[in-house]
Parts: C-alpha cells; sequence; structure tokens
C-alpha cells in the first residue's frame, strides 16, 4: 500500500528522536573507535596517525589471541550448554510441579545479585585452603584431586567457564514467557493424535518458542562476549593469561595509556560479535526453514 505525504512525513517525525539517539549514542562512537585505532593515543594528548600498526601489535601479541580464543569459546558455551538448560528447566516448570514458583524463584535470584557478590563467592568456592570445593572432595576421600583451582593453568578457565553456565534464570522466564503464551489447542490436540510429554515438548512446545530460544541464544552470545567482570575478580587473566577475555585485555591496554591499541581492540571485539551473531543468525535460521 502506498503511503500518502502526510503519512510518510508523519512516520518520519516518529522514528526521528530514536534515529538520533542511535546516530548519537551508537554510530558515532563506533566511527570514532574504528577512526583512533589507527592512531597512537595516549588518551590526552594529540594522537599521531600510524596507519594499522595499532592492529599489526595486536595480531603479533599471543594474548590477544587467548583472550579471542576465550571470548568465542564462551560465546558458544553459553549458547549451546546454558540456553539448552534454562530451556529443560523452562519445560520442566512450566508444567507447574510442587514447589514450581519457589524453584523458579531460586532460579532466577542470582540474576539479581551483584556480579562482585557472586564472584566473591566462587572465589571462595574454589579456594585452594579454605573453599568448598576441596573441602567436599576431601571428605568424600577425594583429597588427592584437590589443588588450587584458579591457580593452576589447566582448570582456572574452565573453573570460570562453569561459573558463568550456572546462571540460567533470565534466559528460563523468557523462554516460560514463551510457553504461556502457547494456545492450549494445541495440545489438546497433541493430546488427541496421542502424543506424549516428550513428545509434546519436542512437536509443539520447542518450535513455538524458537524466536524465544533465538534471542535467547543470541543473549547468551553478547554477554558471552562482553564477559568481564567474572574473569577480572577471579583471576585477572591469570595464570599466564590463560582465562583473559577481550575487554579485559583491552582493559589493559587503557591502562598502559595505549588507547590505541585499546580502540583496535574494541574493533575486533565488534566484529567479532558480528560474525557470532551472524552465524547464529544463520543456524536457527537453517533450522527454522
Amino acid at each position: 500500500m502506498k503511503l500518502k505525504k502526510d503519512e510518510r512525513i508523519g512516520i518520519i517525525l516518529f522514528l526521528l528522536p530514536a534515529m538520533i539517539l542511535f546516530v548519537a549514542f551508537f554510530v558515532l562512537p563506533i566511527a570514532f573507535i574504528a577512526i583512533m585505532s589507527l592512531f597512537e593515543w595516549n588518551g590526552i594528548t594529540k594522537g599521531t596517525f600510524s596507519g594499522f600498526s595499532n592492529y599489526a601489535k595486536i595480531f603479533s601479541d599471543h594474548v590477544f589471541w587467548k583472550s579471542l580464543r576465550n571470548n568465542v569459546v564462551w560465546a558458544f558455551s553459553a549458547c549451546f550448554i546454558q540456553v539448552p538448560l534454562a530451556l529443560l528447566m523452562a519445560l520442566i516448570l512450566s508444567k507447574k510441579p510442587k514447589f514450581w514458583k519457589f524453584f523458579r524463584t531460586v532460579y532466577f535470584f542470582p540474576q539479581v545479585i551483584s556480579g562482585i557478590a557472586i564472584a566473591t563467592l566462587w572465589s571462595a568456592i574454589y579456594n585452594s585452603e579454605f573453599g568448598l570445593l576441596n573441602g567436599i572432595l576431601k571428605a568424600v576421600g577425594f583429597g588427592s584431586v584437590a589443588k588450587n583451582w584458579l591457580g593452576n593453568p589447566h582448570t582456572a578457565f574452565i573453573c570460570i567457564l562453569i561459573y558463568g553456565l550456572f546462571y540460567i534464570g533470565y534466559y528460563m522466564v523468557i523462554m516460560m514467557a514463551g510457553i504461556t503464551s502457547i494456545d492450549e489447542t494445541y495440545y489438546e490436540a497433541a493430546k488427541i493424535d496421542g502424543a506424549n510429554a516428550f513428545q509434546m515438548d519436542w512437536h509443539v512446545t520447542i518450535p513455538l518458542i524458537k524466536y524465544s530460544i533465538s534471542t535467547c541464544v543470541t543473549l547468551a552470545a553478547v554477554f558471552g562476549l562482553r564477559t568481564f567482570e567474572q574473569v577480572y575478580l577471579l583471576t585477572n587473566g591469570g595464570p599466564a593469561n590463560r582465562t583473559s577475555v577481550l575487554v579485559l585485555y583491552l582493559y589493559n591496554q587503557m591502562r598502559n595509556n595505549n588507547y590505541g591499541g585499546a580502540n583496535a581492540s574494541s574493533v575486533m571485539l565488534i566484529l567479532t560479535g558480528a560474525v557470532v551473531i551472524v552465524l547464529i543468525r544463520k543456524i536457527f535460521s537453517n533450522k527454522e526453514d
């Protein structure tokens, strides 16, 4: 349907405030970062144009590649471990078993607690001297397995990753909202056809909340790529940079007054995020087709 001139003007006027905010707080800052990544700059004095030297420096830095790999692993682990766990709990709780409201609250509760408090809690759990994990291992006769979990290069990243994957409440609530919006007639028709509970979940519920699942996977990837406080508070990227992530890497660049390198790292983080999101959307579009 062809819009009249007055209608087109009205639509533009309604969109204009949002577009101005989008350009001012998203497009222009990204453009500034991209431009300043081509300069040697300490954040205070006038920058010196250096071309792609900042990119050459970070590409030759093994810490950058470790950070990038850790971010990608974190993002995909969140997408394909954390979100499926949240989906499983959403399917179970949506059937309203006994105490389902209590468990819904328990699973969501960590989302409203300060990240610093949660990191402190997990630091105590992994503590090599008085930590809960080592205490349990010693109590059940596996004291030889106890170790300094966050100080061991072979276990540090896995421990932080596990810490992050436990928090499924946010995605669970989103998918439960999608499940509650499904019309009961779909389930009644499935029951008439002789479908059991698993078949109804697999063939009715999951396909009908595919957009909620896609949203959760996208959010999980974004949160995984911007991970910072967990790593900073628990290991600060150690030991031997085994747990470093890109946000921590560019933060350290800024601490060293290397804002050119920090901007180059930011550009790479943005590009990595774009690639990961496109891959996720591609996967889901294939499934939906």
